[in-house]
């Protein structure tokens, strides 16, 4: 039996309010992940892509593996807008409308692709469907003609609505642990439960605005708990390259360090640093001008900050590309002495400084080569202190078969235990690129000498 996924008409975190052709405002909200979308006018028929154009077809337990497969999209993350959808197909394409008509395309990260891919959530004709809006043409909506899909204004409120299905060919992959295009991710535990904070993927020249914030007790069903900061309206200083975010967690408050540039004028990256009382936001900017700034330290550039804090409860920030920084900060976790930055740059060291202790050991990991490289991959060293001096210890992780671009990792222990989970971003199974990633989970294990067991990256 199919069944369908019934959905809440009301404005949430999650949905968004449209008003379409003069009529009141409406709202719906759509299960993030694989599902199928039946035709409401015609059961029995399923939104599918047939030689990348979009049509309604009629689909049954007995049709091809490749025809059920056609018929599944993996609902994600808007890529124009965080509080509507995109369809992601099995091979990796996106639904989209070009001159009105519905298609699959590899999503270039420009603002026109990333807007004709984003549609809107509206109540549907009967109980249980809804109705795709245009993001960029909001008086018009998916509907099939004639069984193909087309962007038209809307006519017969039937044609333009579907029912969303449980998946003709389910995701049985571990990875990508959140749907959708998402890098640089900082995993974290907070009061017995797992958080996920990643870069928001899939812009050209990486200039998305925003975070969001997962959660999971399991690392395997996550909680989108959507925007917790963005840029453009929330930071004066700053309002494009959100990059690779990290939170810690001190003095009964959340601190949430960030990446952030201008998208004209200066375009020199600098970090900031945003407090919140809850580990999902929202967070507001704590100083109202970087924390470290651009060219306030002489060579590489100014991202991917990364917070540890030791035993005795001193925290350290880490930053930098090309040139990889560390710094203690004072106890208000939002300052520090200049004067005691140091430069602990490895040898093959890019970007995305991280490190943590195990067993009184300091591990620091750092990503070498070029995140566009499917070379992109994680190396380590080991010392006795945060601030080194490091033993370089060679490369735990770096692509394998179909997983390629392995790289900006974090790493968090399971509570009470010595199991340790390294969190990643790849090149998006099988159509990415170095702006098209998506986050993965993996366990990492430790040799009898401390050393860590290379990871092998998992579908």
């Amino acid at each position: 039996m199919r069944i369908a996924v019934v959905l809440a008409l009301c404005v949430t975190a999650a949905g968004v309010a449209v008003v379409v052709g003069g009529g009141p405002a409406a709202a719906a909200t759509v299960p993030t992940g694989a599902v199928s979308l039946e035709s409401v006018n015609y059961p029995g028929r399923y939104v599918r892509h047939l030689d990348s154009l979009g049509r309604i077809d009629p689909v049954t337990t007995a049709s091809t593996a490749q025809t059920k497969a056609d018929a599944t999209f993996t609902v994600v993350n808007g890529l124009a807008s965080p509080g509507c959808y995109s369809f992601q197909t099995k091979g990796g394409l996106f639904l989209r409308h070009r001159d009105f008509r519905l298609r699959t395309d590899a999503n270039t990260g420009d603002a026109t692709f990333r807007a004709d891919a984003t549609f809107c959530a509206a109540d549907g004709s009967v109980a249980g469907s809804v109705s795709f809006v245009s993001y960029n043409y909001p008086s018009r909506r998916i509907r099939h003609r004639d069984f193909a899909l087309w962007l038209d204004p809307i006519q017969s409120v039937a044609d333009s609505s579907f029912r969303v299905t449980a998946a003709w060919a389910p995701k049985t992959n571990r990875n990508p642990v959140i749907p959708g295009l998402f890098a640089d991710p900082q995993i974290a535990s907070f009061g017995g439960r797992y958080y996920l904070y990643p870069t928001t993927d899939g812009y050209a020249g990486w200039a998305g605005t925003y975070y969001k914030a997962f959660s999971s007790t399991d690392l395997v069903t996550w909680t989108d708990h959507g925007v917790i900061l963005d840029l453009a309206p929330d930071v004066s200083w700053a309002d494009n390259s959100a990059w690779a975010p990290s939170v810690a967690n001190r003095n009964g408050q959340y601190y949430l360090y960030f990446s952030g540039g201008l998208a004209t004028g200066n375009t020199a990256k600098q970090l900031g640093v945003a407090v919140s009382a809850a580990p999902t936001g929202p967070f507001r900017d704590a100083l109202g001008r970087p924390l470290v700034a651009a060219g306030q330290f002489a060579g590489g550039q100014v991202i991917d900050p990364a917070v540890f804090t030791d035993d005795d409860g001193r925290s350290y920030l880490y930053w930098g590309q090309g040139v990889a920084r560390v710094v203690p900060l004072n106890g208000d976790m939002i300052s520090y002495d200049p004067a005691q930055v140091r430069t602990i740059t490895p040898a093959g060291y890019n970007e995305a400084p991280f490190v943590f202790k195990r067993n009184g050991t300091y591990y620091f990991m750092w990503s070498e080569n070029d995140t566009r490289s499917e070379d992109y991959r994680v190396a380590y060293a080991t010392g006795p202190s945060p601030v080194g001096p490091w033993t370089n210890r060679g490369v735990v992780l770096s692509k394998s078969g179909s997983v390629r671009g392995t790289g900006h990792h974090s790493v968090v222990r399971a509570p009470g235990t010595d199991v340790w989970y390294i969190a990643y971003h790849r090149f998006a199974v099988p159509a990415g690129n170095g702006t098209n990633r998506e986050t993965a989970i993996d366990r990492m294990q430790f040799n009898a000498d401390g050393t860590i067991v290379p990871v092998v990256p998992t579908l």
